[in-house]
């Protein structure tokens, strides 16, 4: 292959498998908001000392220990409630050891980078795939400490991971140290310990089919109205039978209100979640469930209609639409967006992005949309980028994972599929071979409207260049065929030319005048060969 890399083979995302929608508690009483925090401090509290609990057993952990602790939890507060808080404690131990795992790895990358830099002679040119040099002894010397001090790290996670330990802190790491940094953060102590204790209580349930409207601990009613199960040491904050509380808020679900009412009707699982906007002082109650694996369309079912190419950018979404031959057809689109402020305005621009690409995509026929299967997970290392710090900053702020979760629901609910390819050299060859001949004096191409159009080209199954390069000696057939040609039945438009008439050779035609004759070869490439090859239009051969 000439030093590039194997590529991938394209495939069909899977659809998403779960729904949630969330809807504002309105109206709540002084009574309801002072319940709601007590019911959310008693748990959370739970939740924290089982986490602890887990955390101390590490890779100890089995059935017997999930039980004995299950059981603990049940006396204080209920079985299902129980249930839930040992769950949540799972899968946040399990994040844990998953990010322990990257953390290795990062560190591993970041040795090898160091300890093949710090073996060149000074000042040595490297190339594009492989750093070279430091460029003088201050920061070879530099390097070396950093070196030692990678090293140790990684020594210390490595011996974490076998023995089990893992970091996790309730509430947050970066919330955590923001308490050290209230005037950056514009924060008081008092805001700050009120946002700290809202994300650590626990104020969740799961789903239980053949309950009462699919869960029994937050039971939500077709007509909104909202009761919680309290606690055994709360129950005396009850204001109906059995040991629940009622809240004077109901809720509506705009969104798949329709989905939801069939599933609690049917008596069918939905989980709950309630947690308070500190910033804002609303309480949102958010339901969830799951939803069967929708088998994804074959491959080339996808393609049948053609494709969406999409270059996923800093600050824009670079489209292309091409036929089903990989023929770019019409102008570029870009869709920008801006990642700048706050999280929610962030989240706000992408999903305004993705809506009006799916549109876009709707109203010109294609059955799936093309994109990168990004993960910048190895590129993001301060060895490999050095002092590219700006370059660091903007791969790191692209939000790869939320991206591709969001496009993947939001384009299945209008029916499109998406189309993950190996994101290596669309760009590069992108350019190479689409960004000038597609130029005009009226349409500018850019290096990513060219990606787009190699994205959508890999998605087709077809090359990204144009057409295969001719064979050596002076581009004749001496050396053999194109690899890749039209079929020798498919003249096209270099085939020969039809007679106009069916009169014999050298008769004069019907106006009396003699037609000339084609004259004589007088060099190599005129003269007849024993075989002929064709090669279709430029745009149809892929």
């Amino acid at each position: 292959m000439g030093g590039v890399r194997e590529l991938a083979a394209s495939f069909v995302v899977p659809g998403p498998c779960g729904v949630a929608v969330r809807d504002r508690l309105k109206h709540l009483t002084a009574q309801d908001e002072g319940v709601l925090r007590a019911v959310g401090a008693h748990q959370g509290a739970l939740a924290s000392r089982d986490l602890k609990d887990r955390c101390a057993d590490g890779l100890e952990h089995s059935a017997d220990t999930w039980a004995v602790r299950k059981r603990e939890l049940t006396g204080v507060s209920s079985s299902r409630i129980a249930g839930a808080i040992t769950k949540a404690t799972h899968d946040q131990w399990a994040l844990a050891r998953r990010c322990q795992a990257a953390h290795i790895q990062n560190l591993a990358t970041g040795i090898k980078t160091l300890r093949h830099r710090l073996s060149l002679p000074l000042g040595q040119k490297g190339t594009k795939r492989v750093a070279g040099g430091y460029r003088s002894q201050n920061e070879w010397f530099r390097k070396s400490r950093r070196l030692a001090a990678l090293e140790d790290r990684h020594t210390a996670a490595v011996c974490d991971r076998q023995a089990g330990r893992v970091r996790v802190v309730r509430g947050g790491k970066r919330l955590l140290n923001t308490r050290h940094h209230l005037t950056q953060a514009r924060l008081t102590e008092e805001q700050w310990r009120e946002r700290w204790e809202a994300e650590r209580w626990f104020l969740a349930a799961d789903g239980e089919s053949g309950k009462r409207f699919g869960n029994e601990t937050i039971r939500v009613t077709p007509d909104g109205e909202v009761s919680i199960k309290l606690p055994v040491p709360l129950a005396h904050l009850a204001n109906t039978r059995h040991g629940r509380y009622t809240l004077t808020a109901t809720v509506a679900f705009a969104h798949r209100g329709a989905e939801w009412a069939d599933r609690i009707e049917a008596n069918r699982a939905v989980a709950y979640r309630i947690h308070l906007d500190t910033e804002r002082g609303r309480w949102y109650l958010t339901a969830s469930w799951q939803r069967p694996v929708v088998k994804t369309i074959p491959l080339e079912t996808a393609r049948a209609r053609g494709m969406v190419g999409v270059d996923t950018n800093a600050d824009h979404f670079a489209a292309y639409l091409l036929d089903r031959h990989g023929n770019p057809v019409g102008d570029p689109h870009r869709f920008p967006y801006d990642l700048s402020g706050t999280v929610g305005h962030r989240d706000a621009q992408v999903r305004h992005a993705l809506t009006r690409l799916i549109n876009w995509a709707r109203r010109v026929g294609v059955a799936a949309i093309g994109i990168e299967d990004l993960d910048f997970t190895a590129e993001k290392t301060r060895e490999k980028h050095g002092r590219r710090k700006r370059f660091r900053q903007l791969i790191s702020g692209m939000p790869t994972g939320k991206l591709k979760a969001r496009l993947v629901s939001m384009a299945a609910e209008q029916g499109l599929a998406i189309v993950a390819v190996d994101p290596a050299y669309t760009s590069l060859w992108g350019a190479q071979h689409w960004q000038k001949p597609l130029s005009t004096p009226h349409r500018k191409m850019s290096r990513h409207d060219a990606a787009g159009i190699a994205i959508g080209r890999r998605a087709l199954g077809h090359p990204v260049r144009r057409r295969t390069a001719p064979p050596p000696h002076d581009r004749s057939d001496r050396a053999g065929h194109r690899t890749a040609q039209a079929a020798p039945g498919d003249r096209g438009r270099e085939g020969t030319r039809p007679p106009t008439t069916d009169r014999p050779p050298g008769e004069p035609s019907p106006s009396g005048k003699r037609k000339r004759e084609p004259s004589a070869s007088k060099t190599v490439r005129d003269a007849p060969s024993t075989h002929q090859w064709v090669q279709d239009s430029l745009m149809h051969a892929g």
